[in-house]
């Protein structure tokens, strides 16, 4: 399987899942300006819609919405269990991915807790964050993860959570956030999926710094 890619997109909970999965995937940098793949091809003809993370299955098709890449990924090891198997849990895990993707997603929003903006509508929104990471906080302070046990809604969250680190979002108004991100961030995967990212972006800046041109 192939995964496609752009620098600060929504790649690591990809990154992640497939390593606690232990299902090999080919990562493609995709070029968000010039649309081009790290292999030199026109990203649009893989996806007319230009979309990323995306992942191409061995017979084709191409699944570009994060929760449907992170089920297929999880589902694709027989030994996984980042999607669980009971009714009720697998809807407490649909209501999680749905949630990361729209409130706490919101609330990972660094702009959100810019006092320069809260006017207006502002103002609602904030509150509305603010309220949707103490529910996430209450939740955390009772359990290690989402679910009880470590699934493709903690990485989804842990992207969101590395994401809101730049710039750094303080968590210590929610202690139970704080302790949950830490344990994320001691879990093998995470560490590997990390290094991989930073390692990439430190070569993009190195890329960015050499085609500036020389002032004299």
């Amino acid at each position: 399987m192939d995964l496609f890619f752009s620098q600060n997109g929504s790649s690591l909970a990809a990154r992640i899942t497939s390593y606690e999965a232990g299902v090999p995937v080919k990562f493609i940098e995709v070029d968000p300006t010039t649309q081009r793949t790290s292999d030199g091809r026109d990203y649009r003809e893989i996806s007319p819609l230009g979309l990323v993370p995306a992942l191409r299955l061995d017979d084709g098709f191409l699944l570009t919405e994060g929760a449907a890449l992170l089920q297929h990924l999880a589902t694709s090891s027989n030994t996984s269990n980042l999607v669980p198997l009971s009714n009720f849990d697998l809807n407490s895990l649909y209501q999680w991915l749905a949630m990361a993707g729209t409130a706490i997603n919101e609330a990972m929003s660094s702009c959100l807790f810019d006092e320069k903006i809260l006017a207006g509508t502002a103002v609602h929104t904030r509150k509305f964050v603010i309220s949707s990471l103490d529910f996430l906080n209450v939740l955390l302070t009772e359990r290690q993860y989402l679910l009880y046990h470590f699934s493709i809604a903690d990485a989804y969250l842990c992207s969101l959570l590395i994401s809101s680190t730049r710039p750094r979002i303080d968590f210590s108004p929610w202690p139970g956030i704080s302790a949950y991100y830490d344990r994320l961030l001691k879990r093998p995967s995470v560490a590997r999926a990390m290094t991989e990212e930073r390692v990439q972006a430190a070569r993009h800046r190195l890329t960015s710094e050499l085609s500036l041109p020389v002032l004299v």
